[in-house]
């Protein structure tokens, strides 16, 4: 059984920050990737940032230079701290478990939080 539990969504004015937390708990990935994918009305879902057990990252085009993904391998958690938020970056974000990734390619794993509404208005 995997689950991850999702915080920290909410109401933001542009350029205001938030910090995403997911705690996964009885994974068998833990050695995986984490990540954090968010979906806007009408579009796909997009990859927001991932990361290895080890620590190398990869971002979205859209929020390289205002996002950062960190993670504690010891709880099995994953954050995202968003800064510099615009409008565009409202959605719904989701936790994501068990992906894998390599310098050219990035894919999630197939367990996924329940999501957590980020808006950005003002």
């Amino acid at each position: 059984q995997v689950q991850l539990v999702e915080s920290g969504g909410g109401l933001v004015q542009p350029g205001g920050s938030l910090r995403l937390s997911c705690a996964a708990s009885g994974s068998i990935f833990s050695s995986n990737d984490m990540g954090w994918y968010r979906q806007a009305p009408g579009k796909q879902r997009e990859l927001v940032a991932q990361i290895t057990s080890g620590g190398s990252t990869h971002y979205g085009d859209s929020v390289k230079g205002r996002f950062t993904i960190s993670r504690d391998n010891a709880t099995n958690t994953v954050y995202l701290q968003m800064n510099s938020l615009k409008p565009e970056d409202t959605a719904v974000y989701y936790c994501n478990a068990g992906g894998w990734s390599t310098r050219l390619h990035v894919g999630p794993g197939n367990y996924w939080g329940q999501g957590t509404q980020v808006t950005v208005s003002s």
